[in-house]
């Protein structure tokens, strides 16, 4: 286990490697330009480090920031360059949250200077650590697997209409992993009975687009679930509601069918 204040890296040995980069909540030492804590910690990716626990048994690398993604949004391109183009998104260090609420009170909105900042103090570390450990599975293994774990929640209008599916595969319309890997997921999980989709509105951040490459054996993707799958959610989010607590039996069912799916991926990669 390697730690520092923000960043932590389990290293295991297995051929797979484990992304949560929006489950941090830390505001860090600018906490006080925030509206409020609370806007700045909605977007969070809530419960989703919890959810995953069981990856500990593939003896997967886990890495992963305690930062909130208001602070800087680790997947995203650095470049600035939307990964959407045409739809809403936000920026590598957004100014207003999914629901385009102002996440900064009047004039304490980040500087060109401090966005540089900012990427160098906590961006690239966290994608140093990707590449590093990376580097050392594929030392030992012919083909590696990056999963980058996310969530959203199931209606915010402004990203997307109406109800997102339940799983939400994304592999770079297939350009960040084998098909053959990706074809399995996507079995497992149209299994569940569950809505799903492939490379539908989310096809994959900057870590699936920027670290897969499959011809150099490393295989990236993104698996983005609606809260539904593991929470109650409430109509409307507030400082009261929300995050709404893990539900036991939700995500009991979820994490069955996330099991699966990292059956699957160990299967692909056995024979190797």
């Amino acid at each position: 286990m390697t730690d520092t204040p923000w960043l932590t890296v389990r290293r295991g040995a297995g051929p797979l490697l484990v992304s949560l980069p929006h489950t941090g909540n830390e505001l860090g030492p600018i906490a006080d330009r925030f509206v409020s804590a609370w806007r700045a910690r909605k977007d969070v990716d809530w419960h989703i480090d919890a959810l995953y626990d069981f990856v500990i048994k593939y003896d997967a690398t886990i890495v992963r920031t305690a930062l909130s993604r208001s602070l800087i949004d680790v997947n995203r391109d650095p470049s600035g360059a939307s990964l959407y183009p045409g739809q809403a998104t936000t920026e590598l260090c957004p100014t207003t949250t999914f629901d385009g609420e102002p996440l900064y009170r009047e004039g304490a909105a980040p500087t060109a200077a401090e966005l540089v900042t900012r990427r160098s103090e906590w961006f690239e570390p966290y994608h140093d650590a990707l590449k590093t450990e990376l580097a050392r599975l594929r030392g030992g293994h012919k083909r590696v697997v990056l999963y980058d774990c996310h969530s959203i929640r199931s209606r915010v209008p402004r990203l997307f209409e109406g109800e997102l599916p339940i799983f939400n595969l994304g592999t770079n319309a297939g350009a960040s992993c084998d098909p053959a890997l990706r074809a399995r997921i996507a079995e497992a999980l149209a299994a569940s009975g569950d809505s799903f989709v492939l490379d539908g509105r989310f096809k994959g951040g900057w870590i699936t687009r920027s670290l897969g490459r499959p011809a150099d054996g490393l295989h990236a993707l993104q698996m983005e679930l609606a809260c539904r799958a593991y929470l109650v959610e409430p109509d409307e989010p507030n400082p009261t509601n929300w995050p709404a607590p893990i539900d036991a039996a939700r995500a009991e069912r979820t994490s069955a069918v996330l099991r699966r799916v990292f059956d699957e991926i160990a299967a692909w990669l056995r024979p190797l």
